[in-house]
């Protein structure tokens, strides 16, 4: 079972790409980055599209913390394109199709039954371990200010306390 601290499952999987276009990404084209995987349910829903237009809306804030961001479903890279095209609007990073489902399997988010992706959320440090995760119920959007929370207290390498912002002390110092 994945835990954190352990090495994160490595992946292939066709993304629609910021300028349209498909590509294959693979974790390790990210090596020596921080990385936030976030998976989502389906496309063309209702909570799944606030949440991508959030980490959208966020992006500049993961990369001034020299993280990229990956969206993750089981839908295929022409359904992501389509659903970029028709609603979302241009992305500033991709959306990732875990058609066959085993990126979502190895990283323990698949609602089998249903051949869908709970919400979960990873951060992957530049030496390709698992930071911090966080999965739950496909009816409820995560909060993206929480996973920059989360991105930037883990990068500070001290101790933080509950609730602890940007710019607060940690534990430590």
């Amino acid at each position: 079972m994945l835990q954190v601290s352990q090495k994160a499952p490595e992946f292939t999987m066709q993304a629609v790409m910021p300028n349209g276009e498909f590509k294959q990404i693979n974790l390790t084209d990210y090596k020596g980055k921080w990385v936030v995987l976030f998976f989502y349910p389906l496309d063309f829903t209702f909570v799944c599209p606030t949440e991508i237009t959030s980490f959208a809306k966020h992006y500049a804030e993961f990369q001034k913390l020299g993280a990229e961001v990956i969206g993750v479903s089981t839908d295929s890279a022409y359904s992501h394109q389509a659903w970029i095209e028709g609603k979302l609007g241009k992305l500033p990073y991709p959306l990732a199709s875990d058609l066959i489902k085993s990126v979502s399997r190895d990283y323990n988010v698949l609602l089998e039954a249903a051949g869908i992706a709970l919400r979960g959320t990873f951060i992957i440090n530049p030496e390709g371990i698992l930071e911090w995760q966080i999965v739950h119920n496909t009816g409820v959007g995560r909060s993206v200010a929480e996973v920059l929370r989360a991105l930037a207290a883990i990068q500070t390498g001290d101790l933080c306390q509950a609730d602890w912002s940007v710019g607060e002390k940690t534990l430590s110092k």
